[in-house]
């Protein structure tokens, strides 16, 4: 089992602290919080043991763990793999660019590994569908959240839309050509809504919109691909994959047929991937674990979520 260590015990911070206790992959060591009320509060209410000393805990684990605020993820990762400790980060992987590309260098440096929360690659409803997703042409996405005061420190595109920014890069093989976008601030001083449209050098088209003052949740994503769509419900878990294929030359009665103005017919018909329950935190914790114990490529690398932040950055930039 790995020793493991929280830093920040907000609450991200004690879902992480309670997976990581129930894990059979990991030995949670304790957390530290700069807030001592807080730390004590929470080791007397859960009774994890609590470090008031950062450099301590580091020192006391192999892995650190890092669910603090956006602001301080360079800070928390660069010390503990300055010390040869293996981080685990949340979303987003830092405040800014440069600091994403000096925690690659320090990864390298110290032959550490590193691993980014973005936990909708673990979403079961995604992992349903991502090997049939295949060069996709248009990507939609829509995230829309209730308002919530955590997470304003930042805009919502490094809150929200970079999930989306993270899945939509995973499926679609080219770089970024262009990128135009809009934000608009409500209630924040940073933007609670946005809307981007990124422009692929292979063609692709991905228009993705975030706000984080909605009336209701919402969390879909609709992939557009030669003869087939999916689409897929981060929230409520469910897909839907509608294909195509050469329409029989003697289609039965319920068989759906289309037929364009050159004459094809294509026959449409409908998949139901198997969607397996899981714990995505817990699943992207513990696959973490097993790519430092087997020296494997972490599922969504430092160097994954640095693009990630890029592409989020330049939205921004582009307002």
């Amino acid at each position: 089992m790995l020793k493991v260590g929280v830093l920040g015990a907000g609450h991200l911070g004690k879902i992480h602290l309670r997976l990581l206790n129930e894990s059979q992959k990991y030995d949670l060591i304790g957390f530290y919080d700069p807030d001592v009320i807080n730390g004590h509060k929470v080791a007397t209410e859960f009774g994890y043991t609590y470090f008031d000393n950062i450099n301590e805990l580091i020192d006391a684990v192999d892995v650190v763990d890092i669910v603090t605020p956006t602001l301080s993820h360079y800070d928390c990762a660069k010390k503990s793999m300055e010390k040869g400790k293996h981080v685990f980060i949340e979303k987003p992987i830092t405040n800014t660019f440069e600091e994403a590309e000096d925690l690659l260098l320090l990864e390298a440096k110290h032959g550490v590994k590193g691993q980014v929360g973005h936990v909708e690659r673990f979403n079961p409803a995604f992992l349903a569908v991502k090997d049939k997703i295949h060069n996709p042409m248009f990507i939609e996405a829509h995230r829309l959240a209730e308002f919530n005061p955590r997470g304003t420190d930042v805009p919502v595109v490094l809150d929200l839309m970079i999930h989306d920014i993270d899945a939509i890069l995973s499926v679609v093989n080219s770089k970024v050509r262009q990128i135009n976008a809009s934000g608009v601030s409500v209630i924040s001083n940073s933007p609670d809504i946005a809307n981007a449209r990124i422009e692929f050098e292979n063609g692709c088209v991905a228009n993705l919109t975030a706000s984080r003052i909605s009336l209701k949740n919402m969390r879909k994503s609709r992939f557009f691909q030669r003869d087939a769509y999916i689409s897929v419900d981060f929230l409520e878990k469910k897909v839907e994959v509608v294909k195509m294929k050469d329409a029989p030359e003697s289609p039965g009665d319920f068989d759906m047929i289309l037929q364009n103005a050159e004459g094809i017919k294509k026959q449409i018909y409908f998949e139901n991937p198997d969607i397996e329950t899981n714990n995505a935190i817990l699943d992207e914790l513990e696959t973490f674990a097993d790519a430092i114990s087997k020296n494997a490529t972490p599922v969504v690398s430092l160097r994954q979520g640095t693009q990630a932040l890029q592409v989020a950055l330049q939205i921004i930039a582009s307002f």
